[in-house]
């Protein structure tokens, strides 16, 4: 999309720490988990003596250790129902941990149902259940290789399940053959939950119980001799700001191009949630991109939309693919969980100052004209043309691939589908007419407004809206008085309305005004 002139490079750190907002979410943590173990970790490094080189690799490691954990919800919500509720388990030790999840197995299910998965996991599930762990670190590994890190941080994400004893995964190195990023991001992880639960006491019980067994023993054995320095103050500090200005040596600044790469990467892997969006952000992205340019905007705004195409559905992490993959209808309190989701891609993002324009037009990509929309149900003008864009492109797209209640719809069909949204006044008429056209469609000169209204009758009623009379309206067109008074009563029919506050209310609700200086039409 070409670079930025005169904006700042954007760092890595802060794509990252965001999708890590996001993961922990994914693993039902409150924001602000991985951040937390990052800042343990960066402690243990420095208390250890790690060079910059090296406290760089664990900063890195402990912000991406769990970065693939998602790419199998499908698959974790099918064996166990809810892969969040899953994942929340990992924390707990031992068969405590266990138990829980076989308790899951089949959960949200009917009696018999979960019986067969029961079975079915017994036979093969639980081998399944093994390679995604192994799979988790290698896909981790594959992103840092994405976001060009150096070799020294992929390996050690690739090895961050690995356990001191042998017993980790995929089980291949055990002992001093874990890299030191890897043993100390995993035991910053677990103590970050243990002390944030049970406070400093719970993170030495866990230090010692595991040392050894999961965690390095003189890690776990400092961790306990100076558990006050390396624990005291996280409820204090400014978590975000604190991780971003502790970034070590290796300080990755991306330039426009770059940071469009690292994005698209970052979306990639969060399309991986479910085998029904894989491809869908980058999809999104290039239609509103292409969009916004036949629709007259310039090169900036068509950048912040194919960012904001590529980032508007990382909160998606934050939502159980039981809801996202379900075949049947979902209940009121599943909807509400689905209505929150652009909500949490826009917490993600807003702590960066690169990163927050993005979040503020993505978060509006579900919303509707007509204030049907989600997650603030905002109508009219309150929704900024370039996300009327965002969201006649994402409607599209989705309409365009398979979902688990529906086969995907040809393209003759989603164009049809975003005609009827601009009839019902729900989508924007330009908006959907340029996505069309960007997608190959043929869109006719004159394409309906909401309610039916002809581009003709959306001028009068803008004028009608003001309180202009019927011989002001038929000079400011260049039309006859009578042509302008038939045009304002068939206005007045589709509109279902009688009154001039009527029908100003009217076009606003479906973003009409302020409209831009009116010029009378060339008339052929």
């Amino acid at each position: 999309m070409g670079d930025d002139p005169g904006v700042e490079r954007i760092r890595l750190a802060e794509l990252v720490a965001a999708l890590s907002l996001g993961v922990d979410l994914g693993f039902g943590q409150p924001m602000e988990h991985v951040l937390r173990q990052c800042l343990i970790a960066l402690r243990m490094a420095e208390r250890l003596g790690l060079g910059e080189d090296e406290r760089a690799v664990v900063y890195y490691t402990a912000l991406l250790v769990n970065v693939g954990c998602h790419s199998d919800a499908h698959e974790q919500a099918k064996w166990f129902g809810d892969d969040i509720a899953l994942k929340s388990g990992r924390y707990d030790t031992g068969l405590r941990a266990a138990a829980a999840a076989v308790r899951l197995i089949g959960s949200g299910s009917p009696p018999l149902h979960r019986f067969r998965v029961g079975l079915e996991f017994a036979v093969s599930g639980h081998r399944e259940l093994s390679g995604m762990i192994a799979q988790h670190a290698r896909l981790a590994r594959l992103l840092a290789e994405q976001l060009e890190l150096p070799d020294s941080v992929a390996a050690a994400i690739g090895a961050a399940y690995e356990q001191w004893d042998g017993h980790g995964w995929p089980g291949e190195l055990r002992a001093d053959e874990v890299p030191i990023a890897s043993r100390i991001a995993q035991l910053a992880e677990y103590v970050e939950v243990a002390h944030r639960v049970g406070g400093v006491a719970a993170a030495c019980a866990l230090a010692r119980k595991k040392g050894g067994k999961q965690f390095d023993p003189q890690l776990a054995a400092l961790l306990v001799a100076d558990a006050e320095t390396l624990l005291g103050g996280l409820d204090e500090v400014r978590t975000w700001e604190s991780v971003i200005d502790a970034e070590p040596a290796l300080t990755v600044l991306l330039s426009g191009p770059e940071f469009d790469q690292a994005l698209l990467a970052v979306a990639n892997f969060v399309d991986l949630k479910s085998p029904f969006t894989l491809g869908h952000a980058r999809g999104v992205a290039e239609l509103a991109a292409e969009s916004a340019r036949l629709s007259g905007l310039g090169p900036a705004d068509q950048r912040l939309l194919h960012r904001a195409g590529l980032a508007h559905g990382l909160g998606r992490l934050g939502v159980s693919n039981a809801i996202w993959d379900r075949p049947g209808p979902l209940s009121a309190g599943e909807w509400e969980r689905v209505r929150m989701y652009p909500y949490i891609t826009e917490r993600m993002l807003r702590q960066s100052t690169a990163l927050a324009p993005v979040g503020a037009l993505a978060v509006a990509h579900r919303e509707r004209l007509d204030g049907s929309g989600y997650p603030r149900g905002l109508s009219g003008n309150a929704i900024a043309p370039a996300a009327r864009i965002l969201g006649a492109a994402e409607a599209y797209q989705c309409k365009r691939e398979h979902r688990p209640h529906r086969a995907a719809r040809t393209a003759d069909e989603a164009a049809a589908d975003l005609r009827g949204e601009v009839r019902a006044g729900r989508l924007d008429g330009a908006a959907v007419d340029a996505v069309l056209k960007a997608a190959g469609h043929r869109v006719a000169r004159r394409p309906e407004g909401p309610a039916g209204l002809t581009a003709r009758e959306v001028q009068v009623l803008r004028l009608l809206a003001r309180g202009l009379s019927n011989k002001e309206i038929a000079h400011q067109l260049v039309i006859t008085p009578k042509t302008a008074g038939n045009h304002v009563e068939h206005i007045y029919a589709k509109i279902q309305a009688s009154t001039r506050a009527a029908a100003g209310l009217f076009a606003m609700q479906h973003g009409l005004l302020p409209e831009e200086h009116l010029r009378a039409p060339s008339m052929h």
